[in-house]
């Protein structure tokens, strides 16, 4: 039975973590000045309330990972540091010239790129540059991506220094053959060594990413990958699916061929068994890809109602406002969205100008807001209701209509006035997703814009 919905449903679809998603941004009538009016309106509504989060990339990297699809400058050269941490503050109080009153932090994420190619002292002066200009939210979360080649124990003790407190290693396999199709040779010993130092400083939070559907990889791969996994005991797991968009992130993907890909089915198998072999452990499924032990936030999060899903991917907690610093960074208001621009000469061009280096966006009208909210409650509640008049929209009952047959699938049940996700269609909720997707709806894309669905 799953084989048969695996093959119906396995589909080019988003991965909502957005919406409307990038492809459907109405970048003409988005502006830089509509953006600021954007966010200076959120901030002005939740600053007090909640805080605000902060995501800065950091696009650095000594090699080329195949697998990657971040964007990323391939260097060696470390005398990079210093003019980027510069620009990125620089634009850090371009942003703070926007607000009325001092931020305050509730999250910051360090994303990549490789956040530890910067050195621990130039990772200290941007942390402290930033915090400098800005108050801390109660229970705030500081969290950064690190690399176990390179994440030294200097690393972890200078960002917890400065607050952080979560730190997530990218691991995707074990297997020496998959590691050499993606470029990223890294024993387990590695992987060892930088949890295990994580925790002995304090280190509250340690998750590791693994990914499944990769170049050569079969199940005996997967379930070694989680066995290893297991040993360590990471406090969170995104174990996902790897995105296969060559053609839109360009040479980087290309290093293999697509028939060294494992079929959607067994892309499947190996996903069902790392769901198994993880639960005999205690570890619980979050929302989509996602697995928390009962003690990380993440887990408490989807218990009390709190758990939120932005460019971040899933979070324990929402802020209305996210401001996104560095090359291709995305900032939500939550009334809009806006980019910035991806190379580097062309940001500290623009930085250099006093400009926010943004260069699309979109601004969300009324219809955008209430889907925005359904998708939201589907990805991380895993269903929806239009009770309210606020939540209803004219395209309901076709979008009721399209998921009829999911519903007769096992897929979901379908209310009065709410659908509710079943177990068997948790894996397909993009798909579900979808069908709530007006603009996806009304204008299909001429090319496959997005990664297949399972």
């Amino acid at each position: 039975m799953l084989s048969k919905l695996i093959n119906k449903y396995n589909i080019a679809g988003p991965r909502y973590t957005s919406y409307p998603t990038v492809p459907y941004w109405d970048d003409e009538t988005f502006s830089l000045e509509k953006w600021k009016q954007s966010l200076a309106k959120s901030f002005k509504e939740s600053n007090l309330k909640e805080g605000i989060s902060l995501y800065i990339h950091l696009p650095f990297c000594e090699s080329l990972c195949t697998f990657c699809g971040c964007n990323k400058r391939i260097t060696k050269q470390h005398s990079v540091e210093s003019p980027y941490i510069n620009a990125v503050l620089k634009e850090w109080h371009l942003y703070l010239e926007l607000f009325d009153e001092k931020p305050i932090i509730k999250e910051m994420h360090l994303g990549g790129g490789t956040p530890t190619f910067f050195s621990p002292e130039n990772l200290t002066q941007l942390i402290n540059g930033i915090l400098k200009d800005a108050k801390l939210a109660e229970n705030c979360e500081f969290s950064f991506e690190g690399h176990p080649n390179n994440t030294t124990r200097e690393h972890l003790q200078a960002l917890y220094n400065v607050g952080f407190r979560r730190v997530s290693y990218g691991v995707q396999d074990y297997n020496e053959t998959v590691q050499k199709a993606i470029h990223r040779i890294q024993p387990f010993e590695n992987v060892k060594r930088a949890t295990e130092l994580a925790r002995e400083i304090g280190y509250t939070s340690v998750g590791h990413d693994i990914i499944f559907g990769l170049p050569f990889q079969t199940l005996e791969h997967v379930k070694e990958t989680i066995l290893k996994t297991k040993e360590l005991f990471p406090d969170r797991l995104a174990f996902y699916s790897y995105a296969h968009v060559p053609w839109i992130k360009g040479n980087g993907q290309r290093g293999f061929k697509d028939t060294d890909l494992p079929s959607a089915g067994l892309k499947r198998a190996q996903y069902e068994l790392g769901k198994e072999l993880l639960a005999e452990v205690g570890y619980h499924e979050i929302g989509m890809d996602h697995f928390a032990l009962t003690t990380d936030s993440l887990y408490q999060s989807i218990q009390n109602g709190s758990l939120h899903r932005n460019f971040m991917g899933y979070t324990a907690s929402k802020t209305q406002a996210m401001v996104g610093l560095g090359v291709s960074s995305i900032s939500d208001s939550w009334y809009g969205f806006a980019q910035n621009v991806k190379g580097i000469e062309a940001y500290y061009r623009l930085i250099n100008e006093d400009i926010i280096p943004v260069y699309r966006g979109h601004i969300l009208n009324e219809e955008d807001l209430i889907i925005r909210k359904h998708i939201l409650n589907l990805m991380c509640q895993f269903k929806t209701s239009w009770t309210k008049d606020c939540l209803y929209f004219e395209e309901i009952p076709e979008t009721l209509i399209q998921l009829k047959e999911m519903e007769n699938d096992g897929l979901l049940i379908i209310n009065s006035n709410s659908i509710e996700v079943t177990k068997a269609g948790q894996p397909f909720v993009r798909n579900i997703c979808m069908a709530f997707d007006v603009l996806l709806q009304r204008k299909q894309p001429d090319v496959q814009l997005f990664s297949m669905t399972v």
